[in-house]
């Protein structure tokens, strides 16, 4: 990192277009670039990839939480960015962040810069706690830096790695991205899913629609929701409880719609009290030939034992199997810890493919 570099390097804030076909809408559209380029070189696969389209819903509709983008140029090239979320809840204390370095310009002071700008974001915005995640390889070799929960580690010697010990954060959890073959045989699939049925019993039913939410499970589907902050191991990393009701479920319906993206649901349903207690989403893109991504999959603490799991996320697998036949594989994360989930995933035939490493940084606010 020399002087020079630093006197070249510019941050602007992100200004997010009405449209993608007005010139104003290059630098959103770069910055679509620069993530899948970024994720391609750590996790070794196009598995994250997304559009432009896609995403640009979420940032223009910033109800439920606000998000802020800053750009990094050399010249007139994009070498790096940050995008950060931060919770509009009353209260909240985090934010979260992704940042990413062009792959041919690491070594040049654009990560401290970028760490730079999330650190006055979060004094400006009174958080005290910074989050992030870096992707790893599945096949990285040589030393591992392990995470305290005991489960799972990442390389020590990445230059991400190397970045954040420097600059003051904890390494907190590994988390496993995982992809089930959806091309291959469902026969232990069904064989499981048939299994969790009658673990299940007559006290729970499975309820699948596609988005948008029919407006008898969306306070149930809300709820199921919004414990997602609470009740998934996180290790030692700070999440701030969230706030969701129908209406918020029908503000993230319409700007996942938006962005051209197919989602299925499938819960469980208590038959005896009527509530939604279990759930899974299925996600793709436009682009039906690309990998599908499961968002969230949960089961209430207080109704877990009953194989709920395997059972919306077999319906689920069986279900978009017909849905979407182009798509030819789902991508998902777990922490390493939660050997519940990833037992049921690897009993369904899910292998491992890259890892992510989270991050926290506590602050003064």
């Amino acid at each position: 990192m020399t002087n020079s570099t630093l006197t070249e390097l510019r941050i602007v804030p992100l200004v997010v277009p009405e449209t993608l076909e007005g010139p104003d809408a290059r630098p959103f559209v770069e910055l679509a670039e620069l993530d899948n380029l970024v994720c391609r070189h750590e996790a070794g696969h196009d598995y994250f990839d997304h559009l432009p389209s896609e995403v640009l819903p979420s940032w223009q509709d910033q109800t439920d939480s606000t998000r802020l983008g800053y750009l990094a140029y050399s010249g007139r090239k994009l070498v790096g960015a940050v995008t950060i979320t931060i919770p509009t809840e009353e209260g909240g204390r985090t934010l979260d962040f992704d940042a990413f370095v062009h792959p041919g310009h690491r070594g040049e002071g654009i990560g401290d810069a970028l760490l730079d700008t999330v650190e006055r974001v979060a004094a400006e915005r009174g958080r005290s706690v910074a989050h992030t995640w870096t992707l790893h390889r599945g096949d990285s070799t040589g030393e591992k830096l392990m995470a305290p929960t005991g489960f799972g580690g990442i390389p020590a010697t990445d230059p991400q790695t190397e970045l954040f010990l420097r600059r003051g954060y904890t390494f907190e959890q590994t988390e496993r991205n995982s992809v089930f073959d959806l091309r291959g045989s469902f026969e232990k699939a069904d064989r499981l899913l048939a299994e969790a049925r009658e673990k299940a019993g007559a006290d729970y039913r499975v309820v699948t629609w596609n988005l948008p939410t029919p407006a008898e499970y969306a306070e149930g589907y809300a709820y199921v929701i919004s414990r997602m902050a609470t009740d998934v191991p996180s290790g030692a990393m700070v999440f701030d409880e969230e706030t969701w009701d129908a209406a918020r479920i029908a503000r993230r319906d319409e700007r996942l719609l938006k962005g051209g993206q197919t989602i299925s649901v499938a819960a469980a349903q208590h038959v005896p009290s009527g509530r939604i207690v279990a759930y899974n989403e299925l996600v793709i893109g436009p682009d039906h030939s690309g990998p599908t991504h499961q968002y969230g999959t949960l089961v209430l603490e207080e109704h877990r034992g009953h194989r709920l799991g395997m059972l919306v996320k077999g319906e689920n697998l069986r279900r978009w199997r017909d849905l979407v036949p182009e798509s030819p594989r789902v991508s998902t994360f777990n922490a390493e810890e939660n050997r519940p989930m990833l037992d049921i995933n690897e009993a369904l035939g899910f292998v491992p493919a890259s890892y992510a490493g989270a991050w926290k940084k506590v602050m003064d606010a």
